[in-house]
């Protein structure tokens, strides 16, 4: 999408608008990084709490898709603010995470509070852990924990705002992760331009397990739509395990 600057309701619109067109039967809509307002630290005025209007009409998009709904967005709770990312369905929320690593050079440490919570949710079989966009960058958060079933996670999502001065950096990140975590990755980057007159590009993409981009996206605001089929990233793994040989830490927060 291109975010039309700290206007929620404009790209709320927006988003219904792109999806009227959109006939495909999903499981999954993913929307970017701060989708109701682009990436913004006025946050006293930009805020949403979880009763309110977006969370709102996420339940009933949902609903109207028969799918679940994720994004981020701006919330206010017990005081602090977040960027966090919702999982929703048509029964209310699934999941929700708050974004670990905050862009210090935007000065997001000095607006928001970081997560302490890593997430993953069951959808249809597939286990799902949802990350936002400077999380990229830091690996250990992002490395698939080893669990009874085999490995946690067999889809990793990274919605982002990520500037397209540094997107070899986006693009080179998003593969390691498939790669290094043995599962597929997908990544959901906005375009346009923002208030601060910062460029995207997006360079949005679905990638599989070994690497390969299934789907790939720039400049253009688009829906891109894939299917996933878990039968050759399990054989993958079962083939070549190389999980089993990862390091065992523990994150101190």
């Amino acid at each position: 999408m291109d975010l039309a600057w700290e206007n929620a309701e404009q790209n709320r619109k927006q988003v219904d608008t792109m999806l009227r067109g959109f006939k495909e039967e999903t499981d999954l809509i993913l929307l970017p990084e701060m989708f109701t307002t682009g990436f913004t630290m006025n946050v006293e005025q930009n805020f949403e709490e979880m009763e309110g209007p977006t969370i709102q009409w996420m339940q009933k998009l949902a609903a109207r898709k028969k799918c679940w709904i994720g994004g981020s967005l701006i919330i206010k709770e017990d005081g602090s603010y977040y960027n966090r990312f919702v999982f929703v369905n048509k029964d209310g929320l699934v999941g929700e995470y708050d974004k670990r690593h905050l862009f210090r050079l935007a000065k997001e440490d000095d607006y928001i509070m970081e997560g302490r919570e890593f997430l993953r949710v069951q959808l249809k079989g597939w286990n799902i852990a949802p990350l936002i966009c400077y999380d990229l960058r830091f690996p250990v958060w992002s490395r698939n924990r080893k669990a009874k079933e085999g490995l946690a996670f067999d889809l990793l999502i990274y919605v982002a705002s990520w500037p397209s001065k540094r997107i070899n950096h986006w693009d080179a990140l998003l593969k390691a992760r498939a790669i290094e975590n043995q599962c597929f990755v997908a990544g959901l980057n906005r375009v346009g331009n923002d208030g601060n007159s910062i460029p995207y590009n997006g360079s949005s993409a679905i990638i599989n397990h070994m690497g390969e981009i299934l789907e790939h996206q720039v400049d253009t605001a688009k829906i891109l739509h894939q299917t996933l089929d878990p039968a050759m990233m399990l054989k993958y793994r079962e083939k070549f395990p190389f999980w089993m040989d990862g390091d065992i830490f523990e994150i101190l927060i």
